[in-house]
């Protein structure tokens, strides 16, 4: 890992996702070593009947989940930029996965601690399957931005509709 990589970030575009779930494929082969998407860091929605939604860790620089945390278990790695989850730390409380923006902090099924993407190390497996480059890996830029904020905005708007 170059220093030059070292804040890049997923950004991703959900007008051009297609629905297609290889991205959650490509995450869980790579960090489970299977193929079954429930396992993945990522997960696509569907939303307003034909609106495809991956949610997935976009890394915040405010990053409310390790503000959040009471017991101190979520850190950022400064080489990879990616928020980790010490698992002997988390004490399973949930409150990183209400203040995510992004709903894309998961529970591990077998100790009840929580999880996200980690970025693959630098090499993110679902910016490499994603064919319509919904999800990129990219430097943060102000188009960039713009674009997160517009995510963030459009997963408050469904956060919404579910309650």
């Amino acid at each position: 890992m170059t220093e030059q990589n070292s804040k890049k970030r997923l950004r991703v575009d959900y007008t051009k996702c297609t629905g297609c779930h290889l991205c959650e494929i490509a995450c869980s082969l790579y960090n489970e070593g299977m193929c079954n998407p429930a396992l993945s860091k990522i997960c696509v929605i569907r939303w307003e009947e034909a609106t495809d939604f991956p949610l997935v860790c976009h890394q915040c620089d405010d990053a409310p989940c390790v503000t959040v945390c009471p017991a101190e278990a979520r850190m950022r790695n400064e080489q990879t930029w990616a928020i980790h989850v010490d698992r002997e730390k988390c004490i399973g409380c949930r409150m990183c996965i209400y203040e995510c923006p992004f709903g894309a902090i998961s529970v591990q099924k077998e100790d009840g601690t929580t999880t996200n993407c980690l970025l693959c190390n630098g090499e993110p497996r679902c910016v490499q399957v994603c064919d319509t480059q919904a999800i990129r890996y990219v430097e943060p830029s102000d188009e960039d931005e713009a674009l997160f904020e517009e995510t963030r905005r459009k997963l408050q708007e469904y956060k919404a509709t579910l309650e």
